[in-house]
């Protein structure tokens, strides 16, 4: 008997012609016995339109080609079903995939996605948004608003933009952070909130986060040098610098004395004086290597 497959692919994704990703997902479906159905997605009503062919179809597993941000629609749309989410990294953030260590050939990522074992994943809910990998206050979120704003894409985009935003940066803000039964308060300018170690550039910014551990990281920094910060968003960075401060924790509460740029993901989300976050154990199941 034959297992059903759902094949969500978001077609305007990192700016990638999916053409010849559909047919290669198709033809190792059909290789390998599996009923596939397709669906990409519009941007309207994408989580209703995937619960009704989840609900029709009853896949067993569901593939996920996109970025970041598609995977955590589609991890929003199956939040009341267990059904294990595989990912074809194809979008212009794949830092879950990075931190996943998803290999770069697409055959491999075919074996993964479709066959192989899963973990249960953590989630994290934001003023009562979910974010799946790393969002964050600040310099970087900035930089998110910029990029997004802008008519380059790629990493030539990306570069640009960190360049600008370094150059034109905000002054440091001041942070009151309730965590662990305790209220500290710091002046950084950025504040990262992370489920898993590295941005999808590769930079390692949380060490010793793990995706399914119940808690997540506060990564303040805390520095005035825009070459620390710089080394963040474009390169990597001495983790165990006095001008950073790591808290773990499985909820809290950061106040701001200014509203500050804030993304979730990938996403910019506004400027922000008030987080209350805390952590969604197990929420998801994600196909590994």
């Amino acid at each position: 008997m034959k297992k059903n497959i759902l094949f969500v692919v978001n077609p305007i994704s990192g700016d990638l012609d999916k053409s010849d990703l559909i047919e290669a997902v198709e033809e190792f479906a059909s290789t390998n016995h599996f009923d596939l159905e397709v669906y990409e997605t519009t941007g309207k009503n994408d989580i209703k339109e995937i619960q009704t062919i989840y609900n029709q179809y009853n896949p067993e597993r569901i593939i996920v080609a996109g970025g970041d941000g598609t995977i955590k629609m589609v991890a929003e749309a199956m939040e009341e079903h267990d059904v294990i989410i595989g990912i074809l990294p194809a979008g212009s953030a794949n830092g879950l995939s990075v931190d996943l260590n998803l290999p770069a050939g697409i055959e491999e990522n075919l074996k993964i996605a479709f066959q192989h074992h899963y973990i249960e994943m953590d989630m994290i809910c934001i003023n009562g948004k979910k974010s799946i990998h790393l969002s964050d206050l600040g310099l970087n979120a900035n930089l998110v608003k910029n990029y997004e704003q802008s008519d380059v894409r790629g990493f030539w985009g990306y570069a640009l933009q960190a360049f600008t935003t370094l150059t034109e940066a905000d002054e440091p803000f001041e942070a009151t952070i309730s965590a662990n039964n305790k209220t500290v308060s710091h002046v950084a300018r950025m504040i990262v909130i992370a489920n898993s170690q590295k941005y999808g550039t590769g930079v390692i910014i949380n060490p010793n986060g793990a995706m399914n551990d119940g808690k997540f990281e506060l990564v303040i920094l805390k520095s005035l040098d825009l070459f620390l910060i710089g080394k963040i968003i474009t390169g990597n960075m001495p983790i165990d610098s006095e001008d950073i401060v790591i808290i773990s924790t499985d909820k809290a509460e950061i106040k701001t004395d200014i509203p500050v740029h804030f993304q979730i993901d990938g996403e910019y989300c506004g400027a922000q004086n008030s987080l209350e976050i805390h952590i969604l154990h197990k929420q998801m199941k994600l196909a590994v290597p």
